[in-house]
């Protein structure tokens, strides 16, 4: 087995849906030890959404093969004071424990920073919430297409004009940048750690990583800042920062920022030569006061040609632009595999998406399959010093499963 930067990392991930147990997803991908802690019988809920309505229908569990790869499973009912005890003998010995359920059920379940920090002054406790750990909210549930997308303002502002319906987000769409922030608020601790010998608690919500990835508009308004009409791709305001459909119905975006420079160039790759010369369109000002016009030649134009001629014709010539992806080009995107955005599993030629880090001179542990349900229960206990008597009255009383 592959080793990797956090070979020896000892992380607990109590946590479930989404952003919590993906941070722990890749503290693993980089050789930590990780334990997912997960209620006896249908284990963690998140094993069920792909069994939900509107999702995929596969042979393969597909959330649970991304989220809980590499993973061992111990089944703990927490409401049970054994169970609670076996998670305290564990944190005593670990690094990492991580936890997205809402304060007032860490209380109720004894999982607090409080209640564990004392077992273990090393200890990295990382807690996620929907809407953060103070105020009115602190225990309000939250996905990422309510907490994150929409209480953001991301839904409302990714609307074609004012008089759109407000876009829904897909699946995990803001789970995972959020789970990037909470790893990172690991990573940071870590590093404390080095130089204190003290472990901390860190936290991250979806409402901070929704604002955040709002980013320049959010600033604005804090600014005060005047917003104009939000109009529709046809009516943009600058063509060449713009999206068009090309012959076969794929959709190609222009990001042309340096428009002076670069203006002459998409002409010719349009085979439109004359629009250099054309007094309309002279200037950058005079482009963008007749956006509307200048898109209208451009969907005529993109409209001659599929994709793939379009991307062979743009490509080589600085021109800024990226294809309008579809799910059905991933698998064989031979520049995703070429970077390791995808990788296989262990033993398996399924593929899955990597954690987007890399560091030079060291390899991420190669992904392997996630487990079942308590499937690795004894030998977790084993290991924290259980005998199998102990273990087999720990069955009896429910506590493990």
């Amino acid at each position: 087995m592959q080793k990797g930067i956090f070979d020896g990392l000892k992380v607990l991930d109590c946590a479930s849906f989404i952003a919590a147990p993906a941070a722990a997803t890749v503290l693993s991908d980089f050789g930590a030890d990780v334990v997912k802690i997960e209620p006896p019988g249908m284990g963690d809920p998140y094993r069920n959404l792909p069994n939900l309505p509107g999702y995929p229908a596969s042979e393969h569990n597909f959330a649970w093969l991304l989220e809980a790869r590499n993973k061992k499973s111990l089944a703990l009912d927490l409401t049970k004071p054994d169970a609670q005890a076996v998670l305290y003998r564990l944190v005593a010995e670990s690094d990492v424990f991580i936890t997205n359920m809402p304060p007032q059920v860490r209380l109720k379940l004894g999982i607090t920073y409080d209640h564990l920090a004392h077992l273990n002054e090393r200890l990295i406790y990382a807690s996620f919430t929907g809407y953060g750990e103070k105020g009115e909210e602190a225990n309000k549930p939250g996905f990422d297409s309510n907490a994150y997308w929409a209480r953001s303002g991301l839904m409302d502002l990714v609307r074609a004009d004012t008089n759109t319906t407000p876009a829904r987000s897909v699946a995990g769409m803001g789970d995972h940048p959020c789970a990037m922030a909470l790893y990172s608020a690991i990573v940071t601790a870590l590093y404390q750690r080095e130089k204190t010998g003290k472990g901390a608690h860190v936290a991250s919500n979806l409402m901070a990583n929704g604002v955040w990835a709002a980013s320049v508009l959010a600033q604005a308004k804090l600014c005060g800042a005047k917003f104009g009409e939000r109009r529709p791709r046809e009516r943009a305001l600058n063509a060449v920062t713009n999206h068009y459909q090309c012959k076969d119905g794929r959709w190609i975006i222009l990001s042309l920022l340096n428009e002076d420079r670069q203006w002459p160039t998409l002409a010719r790759c349009m085979e439109r030569e004359d629009l250099i010369t054309d007094p309309r369109f002279a200037t950058k000002p005079d482009r963008h006061a007749r956006s509307v016009e200048l898109i209208r030649i451009f969907d005529e134009v993109f409209a001659t040609k599929d994709l793939a001629e379009w991307r062979k014709i743009l490509d080589g010539n600085g021109l800024v632009f990226g294809v309008v992806g579809i799910l059905d080009d991933i698998p064989n995107d031979q520049q995703m595999l070429d970077n390791e955005v995808l990788v296989p599993f262990e033993n398996d030629t399924m593929l899955t998406i990597n954690s987007p880090i890399w560091i030079d001179g060291t390899r991420k542990v190669q992904p392997r399959k996630p487990p079942a349900v308590g499937e690795h229960s004894d030998d977790i206990l084993r290991e924290a010093g259980y005998d199998e008597a102990m273990i087999k009255t720990l069955r009896a009383s429910g506590a493990v499963a």
